[in-house]
């Protein structure tokens, strides 16, 4: 397994700016990087939230350390407003989420994630419900794959990968990630040029379906707006630009400011923006060091965005 890295630690914090006596929940818990410097950053507390089974262990490392400092509830981060109501708290100070599969998630190859390695054809981040990526490929109509892979994936190609793929199962379930791996290199040869392997976008898409993270991910900002304090932070770490738009849009149409169009997921912002409830911390999203990027390839296409929380008086 390799070496987890918290993608861009550093501009995190400086963003979040976790203080002592604070409340700061970590949607997208994994392998506890930002919780760990969060709660080392300062005497605060944090609210870890995981849907995945799998990260218990680690959990219990940080509860061994850390103690009541740290709090662990299972879930989606788009449900953040239970989890943190649960956790005993109305509202909090802080709110980070890192989006999409972690590194630990991808090593798994028995959770099917990666075409790195040879593994079942699943892609749940919850293994214990819902229809895997194995389904989808099997069962969908040749049409609803391509849109699929299209909107989720940003697959130009994605009819020619459908129809393949659709070719392909009327002979043979497809139940391997190498085996969907092989069928859609078929349909795209791979390219001089091409600088990703051709099935990385149409495995994408598969996993943004498995899991609903673009669903999730417009969940959880909308309870960010309802659980930050005044001046609370919220910080979003987002990995393509289906996420960033969705991300964009949002913190845009909260500060009050018009972005002149539309996420392709979010409704264009009016041209008399709401009374702002975010400040935006910064009006570009920040991107990794070039150092964070030798050292840590998946921090490549990392973007973060940040707003403060403005609650007006008796809101």
């Amino acid at each position: 397994m390799s070496a987890h890295y918290p993608v861009m630690l550093n501009e995190v914090l400086e963003n979040l700016a976790p203080v002592d006596g604070g409340v700061y929940v970590d949607g997208t818990f994994g392998a506890g990087g930002y919780s760990q410097a969060i709660l080392d950053s300062a005497d605060c507390i944090v609210v870890a939230i995981d849907r995945d089974a799998t990260v218990m262990p680690r959990v219990e490392e940080l509860k061994k350390i850390y103690g009541e400092r740290f709090v662990f509830v299972s879930g989606c981060f788009g449900n953040a407003q239970e989890s943190v109501r649960n956790a005993g708290f109305e509202f909090v100070d802080g709110f980070v989420v890192d989006i999409g599969v972690s590194s630990m998630q991808i090593d798994q190859a028995d959770r099917g994630f990666s075409f790195r390695n040879d593994g079942p054809l699943d892609m749940r981040m919850d293994s214990s419900v819902g229809e895997t990526a194995a389904d989808i490929v099997n069962t969908y109509e040749e049409e609803d794959l391509a849109n699929l892979i299209y909107r989720y994936g940003e697959e130009r190609k994605s009819r020619r990968v459908a129809k393949r793929i659709v070719e392909h199962r009327a002979e043979e379930k497809i139940q391997t990630t190498a085996a969907l791996a092989d069928i859609i290199r078929g349909a795209i040869p791979r390219s001089p040029k091409d600088k990703i392997d051709p099935a990385t976008r149409s495995f994408q898409a598969l996993r943004i379906a498995v899991n609903d993270e673009l669903g999730e991910l417009e969940r959880g900002l909308d309870c960010a707006q309802e659980i930050l304090k005044d001046s609370g932070r919220l910080v979003v770490v987002s990995f393509h630009s289906l996420e960033d738009s969705i991300v964009k849009a949002f913190m845009y149409e909260k500060s009050g400011r018009n972005t002149g169009s539309g996420s392709r997921h979010l409704p264009m912002v009016m041209e008399e923006p709401e009374t702002p409830v975010f400040k935006l911390l910064s009006r570009k999203a920040i991107v990794p060091s070039d150092k964070e990027v030798d050292e840590n390839a998946r921090s490549r296409s990392a973007k973060l965005r940040a707003a403060m929380r403005v609650r007006e008086s008796g809101e």
